[in-house]
């Protein structure tokens, strides 16, 4: 068994190969983190071009269906109850309408949950927490041991 860079599990690995591992993990995990917000971006999109598909679909099924259904619809009206013609044509047109509304509030409920989805706030949250995380995190100091000889201090550059 290796670890990531091919070095045995277990063995000492030099602060090259650890700074190697890291970045390769950093770059990963942003890599993810840009891959998240993009599929929750996708996700969001569709969600608004259904609500947009579910109001083009009521306004054509009202500017479609209304000469053709109104006039169905009063005769079968007038010929079951007997009533005014003129009132038939009010009761077909009330239905399309109807139906519409009804298509209308589909729409209405999907572009909702499209504007309330927030899921690149959410990546962007994720990352800066991460970026957080990563900036107050410091070494794990090593007590150097007999073996390691004398220690000479070694200037760091605050770049």
């Amino acid at each position: 068994m290796s670890a990531p860079d091919g070095s045995p599990v277990g063995a000492e690995r030099s602060i090259g190969q650890l700074f190697a591992t890291a970045t390769t993990e950093m770059s990963a995990l942003v890599h993810d983190e840009i891959a998240l917000a993009k599929a929750q971006l996708r996700r969001d999109v569709k969600r608004g071009a259904v609500g947009g598909g579910a109001f083009a679909a009521a306004g054509a099924v009202l500017i479609f269906s209304l000469p053709m259904l109104n006039f169905a619809l009063a005769y079968g009206i007038r010929t079951w109850s007997d009533w005014n013609l003129a009132v038939c044509f009010l009761l077909s047109f009330a239905a399309n309408v109807l139906v519409a509304g009804l298509l209308a509030l589909m729409g209405v409920s999907f572009s909702k949950k499209a504007k309330k989805g927030k899921g690149p706030q959410k990546v962007a949250s994720s990352m800066k927490e991460t970026a957080g995380v990563l900036q107050n995190a410091k070494p794990h100091p090593r007590q150097p041991s007999p073996s390691d000889g004398p220690v000479d201090a070694v200037a760091r550059s605050s770049s």
